[in-house]
């Protein structure tokens, strides 16, 4: 099969041949049809998830993936051959990544793609779409509340927005100002990022915002907790250490209920994903350099197959 793989820590990403993967018990195997680009994929590249996570090479990367299954393992009964889905491919060894034409993906990370998106749109949402479920789900938040998201324009933050509109909160999202009109478009209220955030979010919620989720880290850390109102719905997925001043810290995980509930957000009308680049998989050196540089709105993906 083709495949992106990443020979030593620090290497460029390529496209070479690989063995078809084998199919455990418990592992649904998938035709990647569409991949969606996260920075951990080329952090994890980089070595920076070193100190949690076994590395092993050649590397696939990549977490986010939207195909057909092409076989089951032997335990599995609830996909068959044919079956279209999404997944969020994270396991605690990283070695079978999304960034091939086959990969085996646990069944606990499965999910059937909603009907609604299409394959770049379903391959994008996996990852950035948990983790802002999750986060959301962290800060406990409900309708009437007003949330703060920082980064609101990014790949985690355009979902974060989306959910919690629907969940009937009044959302304040930062960005930069060329992105106020698509935060508004989400149903968010824009506030530009930057000196005088504090100020600027106090001016449209005086008495503070009732939770905040920092998908940026450094400033928008502690300008979350400078205006929310209580430190334990101050969520961030950027900086550990917020644990310490008594938020929470999120690394998504997978869950197949919750990529069940994103396809019945965006099958309801009420979750898209937006698309800034869709790219071939052998060009995943410029992906992963656009996603370096920080100003993607919404995803990027790889066209697989």
């Amino acid at each position: 099969m083709k495949a992106v793989t990443v020979d030593a820590t620090g290497e460029a990403p390529r496209v070479t041949d690989m063995p078809e993967p084998k199919v455990g018990p418990d592992t649904v195997l998938v035709r990647v049809k569409a991949a969606g680009v996260n920075p951990v994929d080329w952090k994890v590249a980089a070595g920076r998830l070193d100190p949690v996570m076994y590395l092993y090479f050649p590397l696939i990367p990549g977490w986010d993936a939207a195909g057909v299954v092409e076989r089951v393992g032997a335990a599995v009964t609830d996909y068959a051959p044919g079956d279209e889905v999404i997944a969020y491919d994270r396991t605690d060894t990283v070695q079978h990544g999304t960034y091939a034409e086959l990969v085996p993906v646990p069944v606990r990370a499965v999910a059937r793609k909603p009907a609604s998106l299409t394959w770049a749109q379903a391959g994008g949402l996996p990852l950035a779409g948990l983790t802002a479920l999750q986060s959301l789900q962290a800060a406990d938040v409900t309708k009437g509340d007003i949330v703060l998201v920082n980064n609101a324009a990014g790949g985690v933050g355009t979902f974060a927005v989306q959910i919690a509109v629907a969940a009937g909160a009044h959302v304040i999202g930062t960005a930069s100002e060329a992105k106020a009109d698509f935060l508004r478009s989400l149903g968010a209220e824009h506030v530009a990022y930057g000196e005088g955030l504090v100020q600027r979010v106090r001016d449209l919620a005086p008495e503070g915002v009732d939770a905040s989720l920092d998908f940026y880290g450094g400033e928008a850390t502690s300008a979350s907790l400078e205006v929310t109102k209580s430190p334990s719905r101050v969520v961030s997925i950027a900086d550990p250490a917020i644990r310490e001043k008594g938020g929470v810290y999120v690394f998504a995980r997978p869950d197949h209920s919750g990529l069940t509930k994103l396809g019945d957000l965006a099958d309801a009308g009420k979750l898209t994903v937006h698309v800034e680049r869709e790219l071939p998989l052998a060009d995943v050196a410029e992906a992963w350099r656009l996603s370096q540089e920080g100003h993607v709105t919404g995803k990027i993906v790889l066209q697989v197959s």
